[in-house]
């Protein structure tokens, strides 16, 4: 059997691979990548990550961002998601981005995996999970970089920072929150704690 028929039987449909994961089962990994890329069986998702897709009624799955983003870091801890999400707190902003940003120990910088660009930001802490408590904290960091009423903005926060679950703000707002979070917010909870 051929070497490149070889290595196509160790792939499975869904999986993404790295260069070096593919050495194994060939000699020739960089020659056999660029014909079984020329044929279609695997696409290109970044220098050195390539993706065999699934099968669907609809044609070729991309592969998810999370499996994609984990494989082009090596690592399963990052937290994944879109100034978008900061909508869902109802303090004003309403504005439609499309970009993926993320919080990782890893990588910085701007990145297109698979065709979509992600927008990597090395952070020393973050959750595995969103929260609105987080949210907020993290809109607060990064208020000055929306395209948003940022003075409206900031009085919702203030608002809403009073109904939310106080240990819980004062816990991320400890955890996650840059000066610029910890000064506006840090006052507001403790004069809530009374």
């Amino acid at each position: 059997m051929k070497t490149l028929e070889k290595l196509k039987g160790h792939l499975q449909r869904g999986n993404l691979y790295r260069r070096s994961d593919l050495e194994q089962w060939s000699t020739s990994v960089d020659r056999h990548l660029r014909q079984l890329v020329a044929e279609g069986t695997l696409q290109k998702m970044s220098q050195g990550l390539y993706y065999f897709p699934k099968e669907t009624d609809f044609g070729p799955a991309p592969p998810d961002e999370s499996s994609l983003v984990q494989a082009f870091l090596k690592d399963d801890n990052f937290l994944i998601f879109s100034p978008n999400d900061y909508n869902s707190l109802r303090v004003g902003t309403t504005q439609l981005y499309n970009k993926r940003i993320v919080y990782n120990h890893k990588r910085h910088g701007e990145f297109e995996l698979g065709g979509r660009k992600f927008f990597f930001h090395m952070k020393p802490k973050f959750p595995k999970k969103l929260t609105p408590e987080f949210l907020l904290v993290d809109l607060v960091n990064n208020l000055d970089t929306l395209a948003e009423d940022q003075n409206l903005i900031l009085c919702n926060i203030l608002i809403k920072t009073k109904i939310q679950n106080i240990s819980k703000m004062k816990q991320n707002v400890t955890a996650y929150g840059g000066l610029r979070a910890k000064k506006i917010l840090l006052p507001i909870l403790e004069e809530t704690l009374g």
